[in-house]
């Protein structure tokens, strides 16, 4: 991330790069019992708490509640750790006063990104396994049960929570360690619109809209068309995946012009301070 001009290198060195970054964060997640800890709490916290909701609902004979919910559950913690992970993997970097030794070394801005990305990666599939298998223990709710649409339907919520994850990180770059609070919530913005525990249908006029300029609403709505029984809505995956890249692309716009702002007012060297 340094400014200096430095000869080209290959693709090995920069998988090596990369891969260091995923060491140096596995390193530190392995030595602190109480950061393993919070990886799955707060989901199994949410899967006990809504598992047993939908059993109460299930009891009033309400059809389908159980596995709209429970699904609604697994998948909404894709979207959210994906955001989380990778934006405090970036203020651990604050919070240790080790971002100035990043900047100065000679990765490259899309190499430490991707490094975070792939241990963020790393997390969530680890949370989501252990999730789903509390899920089939306790409720018998099979995450399978989603079919052929699983893996692309968790592939548009990873990339949404990156990108979320991404402006929260752009936002502490532009404006310092106070904007660390729209890096924790920001995912929660898009909650309400997301059509994560109801359906689209249910919102007022105005606000379906601006529920479908976000992938993660046709992700959910297409989960509940396959729970119902019905096809795998391709359509609505493909308008999430189209979503996803012009909201990826633009993100990463800004990350990089917020990163140029840092450096050119020599914030960086402040942060953690």
């Amino acid at each position: 991330m340094t400014s200096l001009t430095l000869p080209p290198v290959s693709l090995a060195a920069r998988r090596t790069r990369i891969l260091g970054v995923v060491r140096r964060d596995f390193a530190a997640l392995r030595r602190s019992p109480v950061r393993m800890f919070e990886i799955l709490f707060w989901p199994t916290v949410e899967l006990v708490l809504w598992g047993f909701v939908t059993l109460f609902l299930q009891a009033q004979r309400v059809p389908f509640v159980v596995a709209f919910l429970l699904g609604a559950v697994l998948l909404w913690q894709v979207l959210q750790k994906a955001s989380n992970e990778i934006s405090i993997a970036f203020l651990e970097d604050i919070w240790s006063r080790n971002l100035l030794n990043v900047q100065v070394s000679p990765l490259s801005s899309a190499e430490y990104l991707i490094g975070l990305v792939l241990f963020s990666l790393g997390k969530v599939v680890f949370a989501v396994a252990v999730m789903a298998g509390l899920a089939f223990v306790l409720y018998g709710f099979g995450v399978t049960s989603l079919g052929v649409g699983l893996v692309p339907f968790m592939g548009v919520l990873l990339v949404l929570g990156w990108s979320l994850g991404l402006v929260g990180i752009a936002a502490v770059l532009r404006f310092g360690e106070n904007a660390q609070v729209i890096a924790w919530s920001l995912v929660f913005v898009v909650q309400p619109l997301a059509g994560i525990f109801y359906p689209i249908s249910v919102l007022p006029a105005p606000l379906k809209a601006a529920a479908w300029l976000l992938p993660a609403s046709h992700v959910f709505e297409g989960m509940r068309t396959v729970m119902a029984g019905g096809a795998v809505p391709w359509d609505r995956l493909v308008w999430a995946g189209a979503l996803n890249v012009v909201y990826l692309a633009g993100t990463l716009g800004l990350f990089a012009w917020a990163l140029r702002y840092a450096r050119r007012r020599g914030k960086l060297s402040r942060f953690g301070d």
